[in-house]
């Protein structure tokens, strides 16, 4: 069998129930098995699901490794992933056991820029403080001082990692006058800085030294995990902000914490955390942490979107042909 070979009807195993629609649609073009259950499976579980399968579609939720990827049978060919990330894939893996990968890159760009945004504004103006406070029903009235936060209008805005969702949260920042300061691998041409109204940092240190509020929108990889450790989240000023809707793994928990508790920045927004689904019990009781529970891709739309990308790659790559949101090149 070659790796672009036609399937009739491929048999296609779901780690994680779908929107009703997505798998409706699926089960009319593919030979499914779907998780009614809709509950993380363990790696045996997802290896008894995949026996005999053509594609499996994990999710964010599933380690893709090494261990597993040895146990899937020789029928699968392709891990057509749901989601943009793919850090939970061993993609050496894959390529050397001849399984393609794909993703579903986009869908979710302004899910999350909206989503990053509502924390920058959530954060300083300290509304998840002041969401308990009401519901505790110990609220003495409106007093010249209390509940007091800060305005973002004329801060500077850190962003590290400027992909697509990077550019989108810069341009809702810009909107409520901030100042943009970036950093990435590779610098952007002079003209587009000036038309998305950004200065580029290359010293990143520096940029988290000047920003008032750092949001983080770079992959995980070996070079980004814990970009923001103990040293990085030292240089922070004194009443700045750390927003992370990116992957957890970007944070030092131990030291996001401490500087929390010590007052060391004024606050923190996060929709992601190390070792999903668990949370450092210690955030829980910091009242200036603002805590998600990972909704920046949580829309109808954008996860109709993410399965109706998954079914193209599926339906194209079972027609014979290169997927289009291909992550592992190199394929004859």
């Amino acid at each position: 069998m070659t790796q672009f070979q036609r399937i009739e009807r491929p048999r296609v195993a779901v780690t994680r129930k779908l929107l009703p629609q997505i798998e409706a649609r699926m089960n009319e073009l593919f030979d499914c098995r779907f998780n009614a259950e809709d509950r993380p499976l363990s790696a045996d579980e997802i290896a008894a699901l995949m026996q005999d399968a053509d594609v499996l579609v994990p999710t964010v939720t599933d380690r893709i490794d090494v261990a597993l990827i040895e146990r899937a049978p020789p029928s699968l060919r392709l891990f057509a992933n749901f989601g943009a990330g793919v850090n939970h894939i061993d993609l050496a893996a894959a390529k050397a056991k001849g399984i393609l990968v794909t993703n579903t890159p986009g869908v979710f760009t302004e899910d999350t820029a909206d989503l990053t945004m509502a924390l920058i504004l959530n954060v300083p103006r300290r509304l998840g403080e002041g969401h308990r406070l009401m519901r505790s029903g110990e609220w003495q009235g409106w007093t010249p001082t209390g509940m007091l936060g800060h305005r973002i209008g004329d801060k500077t805005l850190g962003i590290i990692g400027f992909g697509r969702i990077g550019e989108a949260v810069a341009a809702r920042a810009r909107a409520f006058g901030m100042n943009i300061l970036y950093n990435k691998r590779h610098r952007l041409p002079a003209s587009v800085e000036e038309e998305l109204g950004i200065a580029f940092e290359a010293d990143l240190d520096r940029l988290v030294a000047r920003a008032d509020i750092v949001t983080l929108h770079c992959p995980l990889t070996a070079e980004t995990n814990r970009i923001m450790n103990r040293q990085r989240i030292g240089l922070m000023k004194r009443d700045g902000y750390l927003i992370n809707s990116s992957r957890g793994e970007l944070v030092d928990d131990d030291a996001l914490i401490e500087a929390l508790q010590r007052g060391r920045i004024a606050g923190a927004g996060l929709d992601v955390y190390n070792h999903e689904p668990a949370i450092d019990p210690r955030f829980l009781s910091i009242p200036n942490a603002v805590l998600l529970p990972h909704l920046g891709s949580a829309t109808y739309e954008g996860r109709e979107a993410s399965g109706e990308k998954v079914i193209a790659n599926i339906r194209i790559f079972s027609d014979g042909h290169r997927p289009p949101d291909q992550v592992l090149d190199g394929w004859a």
